[in-house]
């Protein structure tokens, strides 16, 4: 059986964009975030975030610690009535410092779809009923070479911009 899904950028979209968040101090939600994932829940969308983690490539932090800001992330959302069912986080990046997350063109880092059509394989996700929100032109692109509507998010109350969308 195949579940429609929002695909969420993370930040910008869920949690303020800090610049390479990823110490629990620096977790400060965009104004609706919880509500606005606790909509789409509602609404019978899975919750995916699929997010470009270059912090990891350029030495920043390392991928337990990147693994752990996203857990805590969802734990968070989770205690607020919203549920994401996965993340999926490209550390890649073509000036790595770190041969190990070196790529010139990773497939998952957007606006390649690779994070997008691996969700839709792993969680058995129709790309037809699902749709992605992202704040960048990156996230767009993706959303298009994944064939699913892409929604730019420009800042504000994520819930009453999710509310729009959905026409309620």
């Amino acid at each position: 059986m195949s579940v429609a899904a929002v695909f969420l950028d993370r930040d910008g979209v869920l949690i303020e964009d800090v610049g390479y968040p990823h110490r629990p101090e620096q977790l400060k939600f965009v104004h609706g975030a919880e509500r606005a994932v606790a909509r789409l829940n509602r609404a019978g969308y899975m919750a995916v975030v699929v997010t470009n983690q270059s912090g990891v490539a350029r030495g920043l932090f390392d991928e337990a610690t990147m693994n752990a800001f996203n857990d805590l992330v969802v734990r968070k959302l989770a205690a607020r009535g919203a549920m994401i069912a996965a993340v999926y986080a490209c550390p890649y990046h073509p000036s790595a410092r770190d041969p190990k997350w070196f790529h010139e063109d990773h497939p998952e880092r957007k606006p390649n779809p690779g994070m997008i059509l691996r969700a839709a394989d792993e969680h058995g996700i129709d790309l037809s009923r699902s749709f992605l929100i992202g704040d960048r032109d990156t996230d767009m692109e993706a959303a298009r070479r994944a064939g699913i509507p892409g929604f730019l998010f420009e800042g504000g109350d994520l819930d009453a911009f999710v509310s729009e969308l959905l026409g309620h």
